[in-house]
């Protein structure tokens, strides 16, 4: 890996996700030598994905290079690798590029989609967890709105212009709102040859209202915004195969679509290596004690998604969520510094600064403590808390611009097939044949 040698304390970060740049600004000036790897060159700012993947705002503008958050320390290194496994009696952590050893390892490697063992909808739907992902349900929103113009068959049509999405929680309610705006405001202007209203939008989910992390109150409102847009919301509705052509559910409702977008659920995505006993099976993720030290190891921690902390208050850990993640990595930066001293570490508190969630223009559900509200002033607040926790000022100013010209203009500027991804698509299946 090239890594100089050093007396100083070797602190490894895998991932350079919420949790792990937390982590990583606030041991930068500390006499530790940090090494970030990560499998992208770039920290992704998730909350904001949909707008990626619905022509609202262009990678860039959510997307930091992770060399411009060690560039100003001359003991901080980035490696763009892939960890393979873990050799914790060993203390070396593997690679596609070589072997490190550490001093302490955090690992941070986040979340990853839950398909919850449907193959059928692994290998023929679509999910967003990745900007490459946003891009790529960006093309093929856009590529089907195109066919549909040129198609001669009903049926067929009828299909591109039916969007099914499942999982109705922050994504699912977002990512169906943004694409109901989409239909409102664009497809009327970009397509006079399309009809918008043969094209629907529909939200399935497994549960009983939507938005279920969220109280019953801001569901209904949000369920309320979703109609007033448009949205078909199927409840207590669950998918049980896609062929890549019809939905099929556990009631009668079946769908024939082109586009089916997957957002119902996330699971802990680990590295191999270590005992049995540090993974919680069910949730894929490391069981860690109130100072993130992953069970049966006392220098290696983890943080953000991939750690499940049960306490009182969260018997189930804590939400896989950006401000769970942000918390940890600046509380364990701290305890690391405690850790070199000799110090006794300080068992970390999450505090709960709300949950939110936006439904389209001046619509939007905020739960801050006790307070509920929504519609225009919840919007307005959830678009400052994004604004202020992007990484960047340039992001921020890019960011902002792109939502004023969007406001103003009721248009979406980023409706660009960069990728075509269904010819994408098709390239990798003719690779996988060659081999």
């Amino acid at each position: 890996m090239n890594i100089p040698r050093t007396d100083l304390p070797r602190v490894v970060i895998i991932g350079g996700g919420f949790a792990g740049m937390s982590l990583a600004k606030k041991l930068l000036k500390e006499d530790v030598q940090m090494v970030i790897l990560d499998r992208h060159n770039y920290h992704t700012f998730q909350p904001l994905l949909y707008q990626v993947s619905t022509s609202g705002l262009e990678p860039d503008s959510i997307a930091y290079p992770l060399r411009k958050v060690t560039r100003d320390s001359k003991k901080c290194f980035f490696r763009l690798a892939e960890v393979k496994s873990i050799s914790a009696e060993k203390n070396i952590i593997h690679s596609n590029i070589g072997d490190l050893v550490y001093d302490y390892l955090v690992i941070a490697t986040g979340s990853k989609t839950n398909f919850f063992g449907n193959n059928s909808i692994e290998d023929n739907g679509m999910w967003m967890k990745t900007v490459p992902q946003a891009l790529n349900i960006r093309s093929l929103i856009l590529e089907n709105l195109e066919q549909a113009t040129i198609t001669e068959d009903p049926e067929k049509r009828k299909a591109l212009l039916n969007f099914v999405l499942v999982g109705a929680g922050p994504t699912g309610v977002e990512l169906s709102g943004a694409i109901a705006e989409l239909r409102n405001h664009i497809v009327p202007k970009d397509y006079p040859d399309l009809n918008p209203n043969e094209m629907h939008i529909h939200l399935l989910e497994g549960l009983d209202r939507v938005l279920p992390p969220m109280s019953e109150e801001s569901s209904k409102k949000a369920h309320k915004f979703l109609e007033e847009l448009g949205v078909k919301i199927h409840l207590n509705t669950m998918v049980e195969h896609y062929d890549g052509h019809l939905v099929k559910t556990n009631t009668d409702l079946a769908i024939k679509t082109e586009t089916f977008i997957w957002s119902a659920g996330v699971t802990g995505a680990p590295v191999e290596g270590l005992n049995a006993s540090a993974m919680v099976e069910k949730a894929n993720r490391y069981e860690v004690n109130a100072f993130n030290q992953v069970n049966g190891y006392e220098n290696v921690f983890a943080i953000g998604d991939i750690a499940l902390m049960q306490t009182e208050d969260f018997p189930k850990g804590h939400p896989m969520v950006a401000q769970p993640a942000i918390q940890q990595g600046k509380h364990l930066a701290r305890n690391i510094k405690k850790l070199i001293r000799g110090e006794k570490l300080e068992p970390f508190k999450y505090l709960d600064k709300g949950t939110m969630a936006t439904v389209g223009r001046n619509r939007a559900v905020v739960e801050i403590g006790k307070l509920k509200f929504a519609g225009f002033f919840a919007w307005f607040v959830w678009m400052f808390v994004h604004l202020w926790f992007l990484i960047g000022f340039r992001n921020r100013l890019v960011t902002f611009f792109n939502w004023l010209y969007n406001y103003i203009n009721f248009d979406k500027a980023a409706r660009l097939i960069i990728r075509p991804f269904k010819g994408y698509k098709e390239e990798m299946e003719i690779d996988k044949e060659k081999v």
